[in-house]
């Protein structure tokens, strides 16, 4: 089954705000142009863009989940999730409450990465709207997606570990 990963409205402004940011950095380099040289010139007024384009490439557009697999589809790629050592699974708006980043993607195009939290402790997660979480519990690791539709999801994936 397919789902989709909508963005919430956190995800959504704050990636309107650093692009915005950027293109204005982008903009005032482009003002100073004549006082640099073109390597600087590069790196002030380009750089900013690329920092842009290159961060789009993360975003995360949906999940798959199959028999054996839970795709997280992103722009170029997959990102492949073994389901066969699946413990359990729960849905909880309120999954990523309170979480501190320690590596990973706050907010620019998808929430993705290594996070931390009182409730699940150390987890991985591969969101887009923090509302719609689906905790997904393995031997050692924990998961957050969020897909569209997360009893959809959950259905799913009792379907196939029944």
């Amino acid at each position: 089954m397919t789902f989709h990963a909508p963005w919430g409205k956190r995800l959504s402004y704050t990636t309107l705000l650093v692009i915005l940011a950027l293109f204005g950095i982008s903009l005032m380099g482009r003002a100073e142009l004549h006082r640099v040289d073109v390597v600087g010139s590069f790196m002030i007024s380009a750089f900013p863009l690329l920092l842009a384009g290159g961060s789009s490439i993360f975003v995360i557009r949906g999940y798959v989940v199959t028999k054996e697999t839970l795709f997280v589809r992103r722009l170029f790629w997959n990102s492949r999730i073994d389901l066969a050592e699946l413990q359990s699974y729960e849905i909880d708006p309120h999954a990523m409450s309170g979480s501190i980043r320690t590596m990973g993607n706050g907010g620019m195009f998808c929430i993705a990465g290594y996070f931390h939290n009182k409730k699940l402790g150390n987890f991985r997660a591969f969101a887009s709207d923090p509302k719609l979480c689906v905790v997904l519990r393995f031997p050692g690791k924990t998961i957050v997606v969020t897909p569209d539709n997360p009893a959809q999801f959950v259905a799913a994936l009792k379907d196939i570990t029944a």
